[in-house]
């Protein structure tokens, strides 16, 4: 075939289709196809396609396709393959090949194209080629297709929609190892730039796991701890300057930490040596007077993590009182944003404009015990996570001044845990991106699994899992919905209670169990080499 654009054809051409564009055949080609804009056929072309655009063939062309737009054939072309763009084929013609662009053809066709834009052929068209539109043509094998050179076959091209898509990365098996054991109720676990492991348990105590394994308890002092039931030493998180300025911050319970002399939680923060010898005080609290459950220790909270500004997050629980969850005059049943420095209102909060200074801590509200926050790689979104009642618990993505739903007050100013834990009737309440259902499974911990090393699983949310025995796995999508939901089970009824997963900067999933009596541990979870 000869070139498609600005060229003049020196003789006929048997089988062949002529330029597309501004050029005149030089004589007829028997079984070619004429320009397919502005120009006029010179003479008739036994077995060819008339002009495609605004012109008439000077005599019916026997066994031709009619007019791409607009134009009716004069008589009738037996054979002829139809129009490239919203026309049928009368009758089969036999020898097409078939459309270029996301269709099928009837029937296969030799040697002749049929339309080229999303059309359907009824029938092959027996000695004639479509004209190219819009699209490159695919090559049929014949040896003058449009682009080929030195009469060599053409290669053909997948459609992109039936090319296979890339495979999914596999799914890891894992190895777990013991890091430390003989723990008793171990709450949060860290990784420091050295690579040590700094754990807390919630009775009290801070322990450091070594890069050499070497596992040693730092002196610190827990002497004002309230440790009741739910409540004790719980959340830990490192600073972000850690490397330079060596410090973490608690959430835990305190003796004397009420305005009144009794019981409250506090956020603590905490220098170590250099040798993980010894924590210090440093302000004793950053943030007091988080309300706790004297009685009981129930629903304490309390996990820290930092988001990706450097504002420390305070997840707290709402004491099993009813009214604390939709009162934005407590620091109970809330996520709290706060200046790890100062322990004031971070910048940006929701409510910096409100009267109670109370009020102004709030990141968001309606929480029931939130004992799990974690932020999305890449996305920076942050995570929380919540033991419910028996009808759910609950994942939820972090909105600023959301509502999460929890009202427990019933109508006697008791603490009614027959209501859902996401009340969607209140006005403005997030619904969560993960509830479990009946019966619940006690969620506690979570952490974002991240790296390529984890093939399959990198992305995933995971939870720890308490009423049950493992961990939860998550998967979400762009959107932050939920895909996914499954155990890994190489964690499923082995180790016990999950109080929490924990993703370090080395790749590594670091793991604490929650089953007292001594017998907890410290995991570590990595793909399998």
């Amino acid at each position: 075939m000869p070139p498609t654009t600005g060229e003049l054809v020196a003789g006929p051409c048997k089988g062949a289709m002529p330029p597309t564009t501004g050029e005149l055949v030089a004589g007829p080609c028997k079984g070619a196809m004429p320009p397919t804009t502005g120009e006029l056929v010179a003479g008739p072309c036994k077995g060819a396609m008339p002009p495609t655009t605004g012109e008439l063939v000077a005599e019916p062309c026997k066994g031709a396709m009619p007019p791409t737009t607009g134009e009716l054939v004069a008589e009738p072309c037996k054979g002829a393959m139809p129009p490239t763009t919203g026309e049928l084929v009368a009758e089969p013609c036999k020898g097409a090949m078939p459309p270029t662009t996301g269709e099928l053809a009837a029937g296969p066709c030799e040697g002749a194209m049929p339309p080229t834009t999303r059309e359907l052929a009824a029938g092959p068209g027996k000695g004639a080629m479509a004209a190219a539109l819009l699209v490159a043509l695919l090559a049929g094998g014949c040896s003058s297709s449009p682009g080929q050179q030195g009469g060599s076959a053409a290669t053909d091209v997948p459609d992109e929609a039936t090319s296979p898509a890339p495979p999914a990365p596999a799914t890891p098996a894992l190895e777990v190892e013991v890091l430390a054991d003989g723990l008793d109720h171990p709450w949060d676990v860290a990784r420091a730039p050295d690579g040590t492991l700094v754990l807390d348990e919630r009775g009290g105590g801070l322990t450091a796991v070594l890069p050499d394994g070497t596992v040693r308890e730092l002196e610190a002092d827990f002497g004002d701890l309230f440790a009741e039931g739910e409540t004790g030493l719980m959340g830990l998180v490192l600073d972000p300057d850690f490397a330079d300025n060596r410090r973490l911050y608690t959430c835990q319970g305190a003796e004397d930490g009420a305005a009144d002399g009794g019981p409250a939680i506090e956020v603590v923060s905490w220098t170590v040596d250099a040798q993980w010898r010894e924590a210090t005080r440093v302000d004793d609290p950053l943030l007091g007077e988080i309300p706790v459950n004297e009685s009981s220790g129930r629903h304490g909270g309390c996990r820290l993590r930092f988001d990706p500004t450097g504002a420390l997050l305070v997840g707290t629980g709402d004491n099993a009182v009813g009214s604390h969850p939709q009162d934005l005059g407590t620091l109970a049943g809330k996520v709290l944003r706060i200046d790890a420095d100062t322990g004031g209102p971070a910048e940006g909060n929701p409510f910096l404009e409100a009267d109670d200074p109370l009020t102004r801590l709030v990141l968001s509200y309606g929480h029931r015990n939130v004992q799990g926050i974690a932020v999305q790689p890449g996305t920076g979104s942050v995570y929380t996570a919540e033991q419910g009642t028996r009808r759910d618990d609950e994942v939820n993505v972090s909105v600023p001044g959301g509502n999460y739903g929890y009202d427990p007050e019933g109508d006697d100013g008791g603490y009614d845990e027959s209501v859902p834990m996401t009340d969607l009737e209140l006005p403005g309440a997030v619904p969560a991106v993960w509830s479990s259902g009946e019966p619940t499974i006690a969620t506690s911990g979570i952490t974002f699994l991240d790296g390529p090393a984890w093939g399959g699983y990198e992305g995933l949310l995971l939870a720890g899992v308490q009423k049950d025995t493992g961990v939860l796995a998550l998967r979400l999508g762009e959107a932050g919905e939920l895909v996914e939901a499954f155990r890994l089970p190489e964690l499923e009824d082995r180790y016990g209670r999950i109080r929490t997963p924990q993703a370090g900067a080395d790749g590594v999933l670091y793991v604490l169990t929650d089953n007292g009596g001594g017998e907890d541990q410290l995991l570590r979870v990595t793909p399998a080499s």
